[in-house]
Formats: C-alpha cells, structure tokens, sequence
C-alpha cells in the first residue's frame, strides 16, 4: 500500500537532499533463500555448532567472522549463551560490530542468550539481563531494513532455538524488530519446510477482511485447512475468503454462549478435528475516558476479550482442540503502551495478554501452546481511515520507518502454530517494526 508519505519522501528531489528512504521490505515466499548472503556464527556458546551445522545443510553458507565473507553478510547469530560475567559482553561488540557494518540490506542480527528466570548466580543473570538492553537499543540503530532480535533458552534442547532463530532469519520476521522471544527444552520432529501445517485443520475468527483474511490466507498457503470465521452480516467477503483458500465459512457472533461449542462441532464434522485456533475477531469504539459509555466499553470487551474466554471453555474441553494443538491471540501494542482514546481497547487487549500467559500453563502438560502477537501500526482499510497527520506519525514511529503489511502478522502467527515452535509458548511478539510506544 503506497501513501502518501512515500511518494513523498522516495522522490528524485527528496532523495537528493537526503531524506530518509524506507526500505522495501524482504518478505518470505516459499522457495525464497532463508537469507541473503552467508550468516555469520559466532560466540562460542551451546548452540552455535548446531545452529552452523543446521545452515550448512540448509543450503546456507556460514562464516566465523566478517572478514571470512566475500562482500557483504545476510545476517548474524552471535550465541552468547553461556556468557556469565559482564566481561564477556565484549564478544557482542569485538563480533558484532564489524558483522553489523557488512550487513547487507534486509539484514539481520540474531543474539541467543540464556533466560536469566533460569539462573541463580548474580553476575550471570546480570550478563545475560543485559542482553535484552543491547538488542532492543542495535535495533534501533540499524537502517536499510535489518532488524535484531533475542532468542532466550530455558535449556539446552536445540529444536525451540533453531525454530527461533530461523523465523528471524527468514522473511517471516519482515516487520519484528527488537523482540525478545523465549524458548522451552519441547522437542520437535522434522517437518515439511514448505507446507509445515500439512494435514492440520486451523480456525480462524474475524477472517471475512484485514488481518484476519490474511492469517487463513498464509495458514493455507502453509499446508492448513482453515475455517474462516466471521459475523453473518460479513457473508459474502467471508465466503470468498473461504474460498480462496480451499477452506470452509462459519457464520458466528463470536459473543454468543454457543460460539466455542459451534466451532468445535464445525472443525470436527466438516474436517475431522482441530489443531490451531486463532483469536482475530476485534473491534475498537474509541473515545475519551471521560466521555466513554457504557456501550462502547462493554462491547469491546466483550468481543475482544469475554468471547475468548468463553469459547476457550469449549475449545478445550473434550472433543475440542488436539493436544499439542496451538492457541494464538491477536493483541496489541494499545494493550502494552496504552493508546489516547483507548481505554476500552488497551484495557481489552491486556487482558488478552494476561489469558496467555495464565493459559499457556494451564494447558502445558497437554502439549498446547498459547501465544500472542500484538501488532503496531499496520496497513489495513481502518488506519487508511485515520487523520493523515495522525496516521504518517504512526507510520514513521518505529526502527523501521514504514507500516506494516496484514501479512507480517500473519507470518508471526504461522510461525508461533509451526510443530517446531512447540518451544515457545506464553510469549508476546510485537509486529510492530520496534515502535517507540512502549518496550
């Protein structure tokens, strides 16, 4: 979606006088390179072998240092994870700051850590503490589309890291910058790089339009069968939705008491069961706190917030969702930072943030992952809505200087439903571009 702004900014004359150009974005599409150019791999923690040997055999070439590259670099894994003195922060600056200068548009700089929730010892929770400081802050400093990004482990299982590390690497991570995502010892088999979601039946709320159209766009293109979920009063954009994607159409009111019950028996009669269930459906009725009826709130929440509860009921009883099968929870970053009119809406999407961490322990020992994506500015029929002035701040507002696409949070939520992400579960990823508003 090209705005105004753009058209701008990317004009012979503008350029000439050397105004700040956004960059294209590289997205994934299957068959793409993992990456531009070779990785390189240093820092002598426990992953980094693994995740060297996972490259090679992925057809990507490594190198140890900037030097050894031939030209520029497609992006950086530094393994820090048993760094356990502040000293040992060097390694990030003496290896990554000559690889940073080498990165190659589109770059990218992935840090593995150890989670200091796993640690006793002061000055390596300290260390590995200050990582999560030194990614947010390179994220903010890189420019031509690179993005850095933390991967923590709670243990020496590979399989959650080299998923991780892999959806940062990837176009799939196009518009997530400065995050911080951890990872469990959950083990994974070998999956089908193309179509990871084969033979998994995925529903999809609020699907007839925006974000939601595309999550069962990208599911399926990823091996799913989807059933796009959305208000009767949407019929028709959600029957071609449907369509599109090969999947099937569920008229709901997600508010409804039998909503959760209708989905399941749906999933289960038309396509033999259920494995990922995500929470798109969403509305906003901003207004000032003062000013806010009791319609407005209560209407927010309860779409956004009391349907999920509700139907999870349902969802997870029996007959509902498989084990092993995956939740995920559109957020927002209104529900992190706040946003001036939002109240009803911020509160709503907090909410949606606290139901996945409570739930993802509750159905651990199932399996089932429960996580969150909350998106910041991105381009859809309601921002084109918004006051220009408003709308190109909240464009420019992030690391990387541009909206972002429904797509990229579809591939943060294709990523998060994947069988090798069954190590990452109660987390938050912001597709946001590392807005300023907020962590």
């Amino acid at each position: 979606m090209t705005d105004l702004f753009t058209t701008i900014v990317s004009s012979p004359v503008a350029k000439r006088v050397g105004v700040p150009q956004p960059t294209r974005l590289r997205r994934y599409e299957p068959g793409l390179p993992l990456c531009e150019g070779p990785v390189l791999v240093a820092g002598g923690g426990r992953f980094a072998e693994g995740i060297a040997s996972w490259l090679a055999r992925a057809g990507v070439a490594t190198v140890s240092t900037a030097a050894d590259a031939e030209g520029k670099i497609g992006a950086v894994v530094l393994d820090l994870s048993a760094a356990a003195d502040p000293g040992e922060l060097d390694q990030l600056r003496l290896l990554g700051a000559p690889a940073v200068k080498a990165l190659k548009r589109n770059g990218r700089v992935v840090v593995i850590g150890t989670d200091p929730a796993t640690l006793t010892d002061v000055a390596e929770v300290t260390t590995q503490r200050a990582l999560e400081g030194a990614v947010r802050s390179l994220g903010k400093e890189l420019r031509a589309g690179a993005t850095a990004n933390l991967v923590l482990a709670q243990g020496d299982a590979p399989d959650g890291v080299r998923s991780a590390v892999e959806f940062f690497l990837s176009g799939r991570s196009a518009y997530v910058d400065g995050q911080v995502v951890r990872v469990d010892e959950s083990t994974s088999g070998e999956v089908d790089a193309l179509r990871p979601l084969e033979g998994k039946v995925a529903v999809v709320t609020g699907a007839a339009r925006g974000i939601g159209a595309e999550i069962a766009t990208v599911l399926a293109r990823d091996g799913a069968t989807v059933v796009a979920v959305d208000v009767p009063a949407a019929g028709d954009a959600l029957a071609r939705v449907a369509n599109e994607v090969k999947g099937t159409a569920l008229q709901l009111d997600v508010t409804s008491d039998d909503a959760g019950r209708r989905i399941v028996e749906h999933a289960t009669a038309r396509h033999g069961g259920l494995d990922i269930v995500v929470h798109n459906a969403g509305i906003t009725r901003d207004k000032l706190f003062v000013n806010m009826d009791d319609a407005r709130w209560r209407s927010v929440m309860d779409v956004n917030l009391r349907s999920v509860l509700r139907m999870n009921d349902a969802i997870l009883g029996e007959g509902g969702l498989a084990d092993g099968g995956r939740i995920v929870c559109v957020a927002s970053i209104a529900g992190i930072a706040g946003n001036r009119g939002q109240t009803n809406y911020g509160a709503s999407k907090a909410g949606v943030i606290g139901l996945v961490t409570a739930l993802s322990r509750q159905v651990a020992d199932r399996g089932i992952t429960v996580n969150a994506v909350a998106p910041g500015f991105i381009e859809t029929e309601m921002t084109a809505r918004i006051p220009f002035a408003t709308r190109e701040i909240g464009r420019r507002m992030n690391s990387l200087q541009q909206g972002g696409q429904p797509k990229d949070v579809a591939e943060t939520i294709a990523w998060f439903v994947q069988p090798g992400a069954a190590a990452v579960t109660g987390q938050v990823v912001r597709v946001c571009g590392q807005s300023l508003l907020g962590a």
